[in-house]
């Protein structure tokens, strides 16, 4: 139980909301093997720092509003992209197609290779690089980054949709146990 009071022994504050010390034994190991079994869309986020690009992938994407549009990612402290991240005003979330898996792939390797091969992206007049042949990409300012447990939630204001999934690009990019996926639809 989460005490009222704000200086109980059995709970800590994270980004203002208690959190009880005590989480049952449950070690890292076990939270990630559940977190296996829930199905995410695999985005690649992009920044711009000290003339560089950066990138990373970002399975923990959601819309938050949408009036204001907002969105939010997280990203670990022990991430090589975490100190471009807080440095930077805007990144580009994309979101990437079944086609695009190679591009997964290079994104989950060491940082200096992601951006290696320049035919698979340009820069946008605003500074942010920018993959080709992704499905939808948002530029998004940084409206707030929160450090809470062991990542930063970053929240983002969205200024700029491109969608391009008129076109045959194919189905969304998912990831689960381990492993990419594509959706298949569900005959009702």
């Amino acid at each position: 139980m989460i005490s009222d009071q704000p200086n109980a022994g059995s709970a800590r504050e994270l980004a203002g909301v208690d959190v009880p010390a005590d989480t049952s034994g449950i070690t890292a190991e076990q939270y990630r093997a559940a977190m296996r079994h829930y199905p995410t869309g695999v985005t690649v986020v992009t920044l711009r720092h000290d003339d560089n690009p950066i990138g990373f992938t970002a399975s923990s994407f959601a819309s938050l509003s949408l009036d204001p549009p907002l969105i939010s990612f997280n990203i670990a402290h022990s991430s090589s992209s975490i100190r471009a991240l807080h440095a930077s005003d805007s990144v580009v979330i994309h979101f990437l197609g079944e086609h695009q898996r190679h591009v997964a792939q290079r994104f989950a390797r060491s940082a200096d290779q992601r951006f290696a091969d320049q035919s698979l992206w340009t820069w946008l007049d605003t500074g942010e690089p920018v993959l080709y042949g992704t499905p939808i990409w948002l530029r998004v300012t940084i409206h707030q980054l929160i450090p809470v447990g062991d990542h930063t939630l970053v929240v983002g204001l969205v200024n700029r949709v491109e969608d391009v999934t008129d076109s045959p690009t194919g189905a969304p990019l998912l990831y689960h146990h381990g492993r990419y996926h594509r959706p298949t639809p569900i005959d009702e």
